[in-house]
């Protein structure tokens, strides 16, 4: 309910009247998954910020 009232801005009506694939498309659940990073990503990341 947050997600469409208050950050989407759904009228209660319009939040109501969607179907859950609808909600789930306007929030973002239907996305492809990304593969994540690969471990010369996080050497990167690493280097540039290294633990104190």
């Amino acid at each position: 309910m947050h997600a469409g009232l208050c950050l989407l801005r759904l009228p209660p009506r319009d939040f109501w009247a969607l179907t859950p694939v609808e909600f789930l498309a306007m929030t973002g659940g239907m996305r492809g998954r990304s593969a994540g990073m690969e471990k010369a990503g996080l050497e990167a990341l690493m280097r540039a910020f290294p633990d104190g």
